[in-house]
């Protein structure tokens, strides 16, 4: 599976793709909201979501994955 991974450190802002939902490479799958910036996840290839690891208002750690694509 492929992992989709915050990039900076943050608070979950919005879940822009669910479950089953086919994405393209550059697709924003989460979207981290830090220093007052929206700063979108995207899908570092094309894939289906298989998972959703976080929930909006969740904090996370940059590395920490926000999803799993296959």
């Amino acid at each position: 599976s492929i992992k989709v991974e915050a990039g900076a450190a943050g608070k979950v802002f919005k879940i822009d793709a669910a479950v089953g939902t086919a994405v393209k490479k550059g697709d924003a799958v989460v979207t981290i909201e830090a220093m007052k910036m929206e700063i979108p996840v995207v899908a570092p290839e094309d894939g289906t979501v298989a998972s959703i690891d976080v929930a909006v208002g969740d904090a996370v750690e940059a590395g920490k994955v926000l999803a799993t694509l296959n």
